[in-house]
């Protein structure tokens, strides 16, 4: 086993590593992964994208090395684009904790088709604030 493939299979099980953000005022961070590839769970077929990461930190920031390893644990997963992309940002959402986080998953044009997943911290505030009014309406 060569090293790169010690270090992916090291991060099964483990939490990804995060630091303390030593700063006090908001501030964006954006990482490009250029690199996500998983498998099709139906033909086996490997499905490659972009993953575009944006988020403010409030406690933590997320360690680069930790992310490009737990990024690449998707290689030989089979694994829907849609599942994939939601598991990533659910990890990286539990695990730091953000003010606000999006992730976006460009993959590449596959049996002429181009899809685009996007999973952001904005779109659940404004559906649970939907369901409160909604609640709210229906309590009345």
């Amino acid at each position: 086993m060569k090293y790169g493939e010690k270090e992916i299979k090291k991060i099964k099980g483990k939490k990804l590593e995060r630091w303390e953000n030593k700063q006090k005022n908001d501030y964006v961070i954006k990482i490009t992964l250029p690199e996500f590839a998983c498998l099709c769970p139906r033909s086996g077929y490997p499905d490659f994208a972009t993953l575009y990461l944006e988020y403010i930190p409030n406690k933590w920031v997320v360690e680069l090395k930790a992310i490009k390893l737990y990024i690449n644990s998707f290689y030989n997963k089979n694994i829907s684009h849609e599942d994939s992309i939601n598991k990533i940002y659910r990890t990286l959402k539990k695990r730091l904790k953000p003010k606000y986080i999006k992730l976006v998953g460009d993959f590449n044009p596959r049996g002429n088709v181009h899809t685009v997943i996007e999973c952001c911290s904005d779109n659940e505030i404004k559906e649970s604030k939907k369901e409160k009014k909604e609640k709210n309406k229906k309590d009345k």
